[in-house]
């Protein structure tokens, strides 16, 4: 009998205390999203001046794909991106259910060691390609663009995408940083012209655009550091893939070429290409090819006529 008052009593003892017992434990920690954005916002601008992906799209993509960095992969692996292992990554991973069971996902020492491989992972891959052709503050473009090149599967992934970048203001940090001025002339000056010089190097203007001449051991770091740009504008400017050396005597555009050259065709001399020709008149290589109903990769003949400007 005493057994039983004594197991009655514990009994009542618990149901009386249990609440308060559940009551004291500590909630989990979640991260607030402004304190997300406050936290990573130099990542994603530091990003946006590295490769030239918009600051607010990493951002709105870090907050969607991490939940504000209270997911398993952002808390556990330092994965704010979902991206998975793929068959060319060698560092450390972390496995759990996802479309699939038991799948593989990369694991980072930092936060930033994630920002900085979704930033590789888009630059070396030509489904995305396209997309580093839009302004650096066209949002909107990127949300689509990434969207249709498969990034997600969601249908309204780049409505989210673009509904955070405005809620919260992303577009904000798509202007942090120095970028080059515009324009160095008045519009009606279209001759080659030497205005100053910046350390080592000239800075002429051909086809309204601020230019510089590469000299031996330039590398596009090197001139970017010079001109305090950033290493993409150089890489995007001159359409020259990302690890290509530089040639002493090339022109190098330290703003990005024109839709139109100043003369409305030119004549192909022996063994120029294609891209040596956009250099020369300062047009955008996209827009070279697709004036001369040309493959992009194809290259002319010498002799061939080429048109500069869209046809009238």
């Amino acid at each position: 009998m005493l057994i039983t008052l004594k197991n009655t009593n514990s009994c009542v003892f618990l149901l009386l205390f249990t609440p308060l017992l559940l009551k004291a434990q500590p909630a989990e920690f979640r991260i607030l999203r402004k304190d997300y954005i406050e936290t990573f916002k130099d990542e994603a601008i530091k990003e946006m001046h590295r490769v030239g992906i918009p600051a607010s799209i990493t951002l709105a993509q870090g907050i969607l794909e991490s939940g504000d960095g209270n997911s398993v992969l952002a808390k556990y692996a330092n994965n704010h991106f979902g991206i998975k292992c793929h068959n060319n990554w060698n560092g450390e991973t972390f496995f759990m259910d996802d479309d699939e069971k038991n799948e593989c996902f990369r694991k980072y020492e930092s936060a930033y060691e994630s920002y900085k491989d979704h930033s590789d992972f888009l630059t070396s891959r030509q489904r995305y390609a396209e997309l580093f052709e839009l302004k650096i503050t066209d949002y909107k473009g990127w949300a689509n663009g990434l969207k249709k090149a498969g990034y997600a599967t969601n249908p309204k992934y780049a409505d989210l995408l673009i509904k955070l970048i405005e809620d919260y203001n992303l577009y904000q940090f798509d202007t942090f940083g120095k970028a080059p001025h515009k324009e160095f002339v008045h519009k009606k000056e279209h001759k080659e012209k030497s205005i100053t010089t910046v350390g080592i190097h000239n800075i002429s203007i051909k086809n309204r655009i601020k230019s510089t001449i590469c000299k031996s051991a330039d590398t596009p770091e090197k001139i970017a550091k010079e001109f305090d740009m950033a290493p993409w504008q150089i890489y995007r400017y001159n359409d020259i893939n990302r690890g290509e050396p530089l040639t002493s005597g090339q022109v190098i555009y330290l703003q990005p070429k024109r839709n139109k050259a100043e003369i409305d065709s030119y004549t192909v001399l022996q063994n120029e290409n294609m891209w040596e020709i956009s250099q020369k008149h300062g047009v955008k290589l996209k827009k070279l090819y697709k004036y001369n109903n040309m493959v992009r990769g194809t290259q002319p003949k010498t002799g061939q006529v080429l048109k500069l400007q869209k046809r009238k």
